[in-house]
């Protein structure tokens, strides 16, 4: 299809054919930040390469983004932000989100990506805060009997300790950085949303989330549907769809976001524990 289109660009314009509208789709599903055989997620390193492809088609009227995840790593939220509307401006091609099941938290600053947003009226939108969430052991290790031994360089290494009892100055500190993270996602969203938003800051950025028919009336979302019946009223039913997925390597394995350390069977505790913290992360917004 792609070759019939560079020939057809080539060709007198008495000659040329009239080709159905090809809509490039990335999808970008599941937690924010680091990937890991029980974890898949999106990063910057896994999603480049798919939006560089998706941007690279120069007949294409429009980029279509789907988004399902519930949040994750502001870092890495941002950067994948980043990345969608510089190429947006540089290639000049709209770019519509639709949201799926949850665009909650990070999952909604990439929402923030698109010239306009679409929900289905019951998918989840918003969770505009920031979040920490740990365990303290210090009770359960004492009970134990268990002596922990930690030697560091620097008094503030062991913020927040999960063996240690919580300390009031180190809670202080981590408000104080959770204050900053969430005002920059307050000013993401008041670049590109301000003009459209309804209500007042109390209501839009406490975390809380709404149904797409809520955030509809919130100013979070510019209309309700889907990919397929949205994109065909704008550009026609003939109109294609082409999904952008990651290459595979040599082996069948997706390279994008694919796992390239221990195999499964030698996954840590670590990873056992990220993916219920994963689970946690879904089930939050009832997933």
């Amino acid at each position: 299809m792609r070759l019939m289109r560079a020939v057809n660009r080539i060709l007198p314009k008495a000659w040329r054919q009239d080709l159905p509208p090809i809509i490039p789709v990335v999808r970008l599903n599941g937690p924010i930040g680091m990937v890991t055989p029980l974890r898949p997620g999106l990063s910057i390193g896994a999603v480049a390469s798919v939006l560089e492809r998706a941007f690279s088609f120069k007949d294409a009227p429009a980029i279509a983004v789907v988004i399902n995840s519930p949040g994750g790593s502001p870092v890495q939220s941002t950067l994948i932000f980043k990345r969608i509307r510089a190429l947006a401006e540089e290639k000049k091609k709209p770019v519509t989100v639709y949201v799926e099941d949850v665009a909650a938290s990070g999952g909604y600053m990439l929402a923030c990506a698109g010239d306009d947003i679409v929900a289905d009226p019951s998918s989840i939108v918003g969770s505009i805060g920031v979040i920490f969430v740990g365990f303290g052991f210090d009770r359960a290790i004492e009970k134990l009997g268990v002596d922990r031994r930690v030697y560091t360089a620097g008094t503030r290494k062991m913020t927040l300790d999960p063996f240690q009892p919580e300390k009031p100055e180190e809670v202080k500190r981590i408000r104080s950085l959770q204050r900053e993270m969430h005002q920059s996602f307050i000013d993401l969203v008041k670049e590109r949303r301000g003009d459209v938003l309804t209500e007042e800051d109390k209501t839009l950025f406490t975390g809380e989330f709404w149904t797409g028919t809520k955030a509809l009336a919130l100013g979070l979302v510019d209309r309700l549907g889907d990919m397929r019946s949205d994109m065909r009223a704008r550009f026609g039913d003939k109109v294609v769809f082409k999904v952008i997925a990651p290459r595979r390597s040599l082996f069948g394995r997706r390279q994008a976001g694919s796992w390239t350390g221990d195999p499964p069977s030698l996954v840590s505790a670590d990873d056992w524990i990220g993916a219920l913290e994963t689970r946690e992360l879904w089930q939050r917004y009832g997933f």
